[in-house]
This record gives structure tokens, sequence and C-alpha cells, in this order.
């Protein structure tokens, strides 16, 4: 709401300062001398064009995301509102009467253009990475000038330290003018010597150095020729340069990385068994899981696989952090579980030991991974389960409600070398179903910041509790989705549910 909020703001403000100019052009031509007029419509013709292209520059810099975009959206509607305060400047220059709105509108003018230059830096600063003791130096002098020259343009209120409007409503700077230039002089500098330090493509820089060189050299031939200049209208063109260029090779990099992650997403999708039924020939139990990644790929996964042909191994997990590294490291969980399980070993513990002990060499990113692990005997219904700091799962017996089990589990695996695991026995009966999520379910998060919790978890799988298991894990997912409505997903979200119907007649 507060983004849509702030959206709307600047929306506005573009579409005001368009409005308001275009008011003027029409109906202010009638307060000027002849004289005055053609010098009047040219200014505001620039500016107007240039509040137009600063909206379309912001409309297209909306959906961007990278390096420097909020930035550069500011360093936009900064333009804008300089292209206003100019339209205002040329409205009351050389008319005494508006002396006062002149010289507000010349303060304000000076004030954006402050504003102005640090978001250019910053800009650059971010897109362009400097680095070393110079950005050290000036990301601390650079904030300081800017606020003691908004001090000095302040100052001017009360006397004129560095410019007046005269009683003829015409601009004048005092000896002490040049005091204005310092902070503009020093920030030109140390971009220019970041940028072309800076390790960035050779496009990216020359794009960059249009906003300095540009205004400079168009400052320099059209005040010569004719005494005005309209360095506004070259900082423009100089920021769609950038646009141009900085943002389409950042796009070309993101999308390059969105391909990579596609894939990387494919193959992690690939290694959870994902065609249900599962086992279309096992009339004794039904399953089914669902894994969505916060991110293109997660560190969550789950698995279900045969040991034998009496034995059926659960597995819910969750490895800390989130993104490509938890990603690998999952890779390496999965199938070191699968592989000691395997073995023929029906002790959960025993796996968890085995696979802690190789999961803690050479662990330098120092991850670990919640697991809870079950062996199911598919003719009896009895388990054993061994749940290393994972969430507790929940039980529903038969013509029953589902509960959550609570008891005190293990310590994560990969945290620390020669861990012991407990591990308990349970029993399912003929029409129990077994529920195991990711703390992603617990914990997903509305846009007030509220978790969804375990209590609304156990309503929604009480909404059906007779429902098969992927009707069960549905509306778990639409429970949570309501609840977190256009909140982000914070976490991944994973679930297993099985349910249990016995041994079949043909055994």
């Amino acid at each position: 709401m507060v983004k849509k909020l702030k959206n709307n703001i600047v929306i506005l403000g573009l579409i005001f300062t368009i409005a308001s100019a275009l008011f003027i052009l029409i109906f202010g031509s009638m307060f000027f001398y002849d004289n005055r007029l053609g010098e009047y419509l040219f200014n505001i013709g620039v500016n107007q064009l240039g509040s137009l292209i600063c909206a379309a520059l912001f409309y297209g810099s909306m959906k961007q995301k990278g390096d420097g975009t909020k930035i550069f959206r500011t360093l936009i509607i900064c333009s804008s509102a300089s292209f206003a305060a100019n339209t205002a400047i040329s409205y009351t220059l050389q008319a005494p009467e508006y002396r006062t709105a002149c010289f507000i509108f010349c303060l304000i003018s000076k004030l954006i253009d402050l504003v102005m230059i640090l978001c250019f830096y910053e800009y650059v600063n971010e897109t362009l990475n400097f680095s070393g003791m110079i950005k050290k130096i000036a990301d601390r002098v650079i904030p300081v000038l800017m606020a003691l020259e908004a001090i000095t343009l302040l100052l001017n209120i009360f006397a004129p330290v560095t410019f007046y409007i005269d009683a003829d409503g015409t601009y004048q700077s005092t000896d002490l003018s040049l005091v204005e230039d310092i902070y503009l002089m020093v920030v030109s500098v140390t971009a220019v010597i970041l940028i072309i330090r800076s390790k960035s493509p050779r496009s990216q820089k020359a794009a960059a150095l249009t906003f300095i060189f540009f205004p400079i050299i168009e400052y320099l031939i059209t005040g010569a020729m004719f005494g005005n200049a309209g360095q506004y209208g070259i900082i423009l063109m100089s920021l769609i340069i950038m646009y141009c260029v900085i943002f389409n090779d950042k796009s070309k990099k993101l999308a390059s990385t969105q391909v990579e992650l596609n894939v990387a997403t494919q193959i992690q999708a690939d290694m959870l068994p994902s065609i249900f039924p599962a086992f279309p020939r096992r009339k004794e139990f039904d399953i089914y899981a669902t894994m969505t990644p916060a991110k293109e790929v997660g560190g969550d996964f789950y698995d279900f696989f045969l040991v034998d042909d009496d034995h059926l191994a659960l597995v819910m997990a969750d490895v800390s952090g989130k993104g490509v590294p938890a990603a690998l490291f999952m890779v390496i969980a999965k199938t070191l579980i699968k592989n000691h399980a395997q073995l023929g070993e029906y002790s959960p513990a025993k796996v968890l030991m085995s696979v802690n002990e190789q999961l803690c060499e050479g662990n330098k990113a120092e991850l670990f991974v919640t697991v809870w692990l079950a062996i199911l005997e598919i003719s009896t219904g009895k388990g054993k389960a061994a749940n290393a700091g994972h969430e507790h799962p929940a039980l529903r017996r038969k013509d029953g409600m589902f509960e959550l089990i609570e008891y005190r589990h293990s310590p994560a695996v990969a945290t620390m070398e020669g861990m012991r695991f407990r591990e308990h026995d349970f029993e399912l009966h003929p029409g129990d179903s077994l529920f195991v999520y990711t703390d992603g379910v617990a914990e997903a998060t509305d846009a007030r910041n509220e978790l969804y919790g375990g209590k609304r978890m156990i309503d929604a799988l009480n909404k059906d509790p007779d429902a098969s298991p992927e009707e069960l894990l549905a509306n778990v997912k639409a429970s949570v989705d309501e609840f977190v409505g256009e909140a982000p997903q914070f976490d991944d979200l994973t679930m297993l549910c099985i349910k249990y119907f016995g041994a079949s007649d043909d055994q």
C-alpha cells in the first residue's frame, strides 16, 4: 500500500509539472513584453519536453531491477523538478512584481541541483562498482560539502551571500558566487577519476561521463554564442544515454543469469520426486509432495524412496540460507541421505550420523540442514523417525483430526562432528495420515509481518481431513496464499503427506 502511494505521488507530481507548465504557456504570454516572449516560449518548450521525457524514462525504469535503479528514478524526478523550477523562473524573471517568487524558485532550483548531483554520484557508484581509498574519502566528503552548500544557499534568504534578485527582477550573482561551484567541481572531478578507474565496460564509463562533460561543453558553446544555456536539456540527454547503455548492459547480464537460474531450477526440480502417483502398484499408501522455492532455486527438499520391498523412507529437510549456495548444499545432503539409507540401514539416527560426518568435512560455508527422516515398514505400519532440528509433524488418526506431534528433537545435521541423533518409534494404522513440512509454511509472513503459524496450518488440514494427500497440500497452500496476500514469499515452502491404508490383500 505504501509503495503504491509513493508511486502515485511521483506520477501525480509529473502530471502536475506538465499540466501547470502548459497552463502558463497558454495563459501566461499576455504578461510578457514582446522582447521576452520568444525567449520565454523557447525555455518553456524545452522544459516541458524535458518533463515529458522524464515521465517516459520514469515509466521505462519502473520494472527495472538491479544496482542503482531506485537512485536513477530519484535522479529522473529531480530532473523533472528542475524543469518545473526553471519554467517558474522563466515566468518570473525580469518581472519586478514577481521578485520574491523568482528568488524562491531560484533557491529551490539550486537546492534541487545539489540533490541531483549527489544522486548522479550515488548512481554511478552503484552501477560501476567504485572501490578504493578515493571512493571511501569521497563517500565521507561529498555529503558534508553538499550540506555546507545547502546552508550557504539558505543564508541568501537573510543576506545576498551568493546571489540576489534586484529591484528590476533580474538575477544577480555576488563576488562569492563561485562558492556554489565548489561542491559541483569536487563531485565532478572525483566522479571522473572513479569512473575511469572502475572495471566496468567502456560503454558504461562513456555513458556515465556524458553527465559531466556534455553540460560543460553545451554551456561553453551556447553561453558564448547566445549568452544563455539550457544545461537541463543536455543533462536529460545524458540520462537517456545512461539509461539506454547501462540498463541495457545490466539487462543482458540479468537475462543471461536468469537463463542459468532457470536451468538450475529445472535441475533441482528434476532431482525431487515429481511423478504422481509415485508407486502406482503399491496399494498400501498414497503419497504426495510439493516444493515452492522463494527464489529461483531453494534449500528445501523432500524425498521418498523404497529402501527395499517392505520399507519406505520419507525425508523432509531445510538447508540454512537461500539461493544457489543452499541449493548446492541441498544436492549433497539429499544424495548422502538417500545413499546411506539404501545401504539397508533401517535406523534413521544412524543414517543421519553418517551423513553428518560427511557434511561436516570441508564445510567452510558453515551451512547446516534440519532433517526429518523416517523409515516405515509398509506391511505393519511400524516405523522409526529421527528429527534433527526440524518442524514437528502433524498426524491424523482415522476418523480423527490432524494434531501436531511434539517431542524433543536433535540438533541440525552438519552443525558439529561426532553428533548422535535421537530416534523414536511410531505406528500408522489403516486410515491414518502423516503431514510433514518446512518452516516456510508456519513462518509465512503477511504484509503486517504476522506469521501464518502452526494453528492456521492445522485448521487448513482439518478443513477436509479425509481428503487425499494432494488435496490436503492444496488446501494448505491456498490457505497460506490467502493469508500472505501480496507480501513476497520469504522462504521456501515444502510439504509432504502420506496416507496409510495398511497391507494389501496380495501380500
